[in-house]
């Protein structure tokens, strides 16, 4: 324990400026979309612009295809937040079967497309946990844009793997980001399922 603490340690010690502004945005981003600020926005496109950079850098190809996923989604949200704001949301449901079907094959799918992609065609050493991270985000991110609660243990099922492939590839800032991140889903699921739980009865 005292070992890893130490080495915790020594990998804050070497982080750069860059992954600190990063994972620095990134945390603002969550705490102003947990405060409904549309400044959310540009601070989540600045992380991501880095974030792509720096997985690029440690040759997290596959989060770095992700994160381009979310600039696009960061923009649209944006120009959604100003031009349509009058537009009523998706309510809060349950996935069907067959939306689980739909889910299921886009993370076997991504994964086997993303793993092949890593592991033929780029110089990634950790193709299988940088595959499984994203396939699991996008069927996620999936099931959010069509605001089914269980998109949040998609989502945290990536976070989860997420985390010590991380720290081993010594980003510890952006470990520590995706367990708040964690941590945020378990209690957007919780809020989620009142929510729901309130129309079904």
């Amino acid at each position: 324990m005292a070992n890893w603490i130490s080495v915790f340690i020594e990998q804050i010690r070497n982080t750069s400026l860059l992954e600190w502004l990063g994972a620095g945005f990134g945390a603002t981003e969550v705490l102003l979309a947990k405060a409904n600020k549309v400044w959310l926005y540009p601070a989540g496109i600045l992380s991501v612009l880095i974030s792509i950079y720096i997985f690029i850098t440690e040759g997290l190809y596959a989060e770095s295809a992700l994160n381009l996923y979310y600039l696009v989604m960061s923009i649209y949200g944006w120009w959604f937040w100003v031009f349509k704001r009058s537009v009523v949301p998706l309510p809060v449901t349950r996935a069907t079967k067959k939306e689980w079907q739909t889910t299921l094959w886009i993370a076997l799918g991504g994964f086997i497309v993303l793993y092949f992609v890593l592991r033929y065609l780029t110089d990634s050493t950790v193709p299988v946990m940088d595959a499984f991270v994203s396939a699991t985000a996008w069927a996620g991110m999936w099931l959010l844009a069509k605001r089914k609660l269980e998109n949040w243990i998609l989502l945290n099922i990536s976070n989860a793997v997420a985390i010590p492939l991380l720290f081993y590839k010594q980003l510890p800032l952006y470990a520590l980001l995706t367990l708040f991140l964690f941590i945020v889903a378990i209690f957007g699921f919780l809020e989620w399922k009142r929510t729901l739980e309130k129309i079904e009865s």
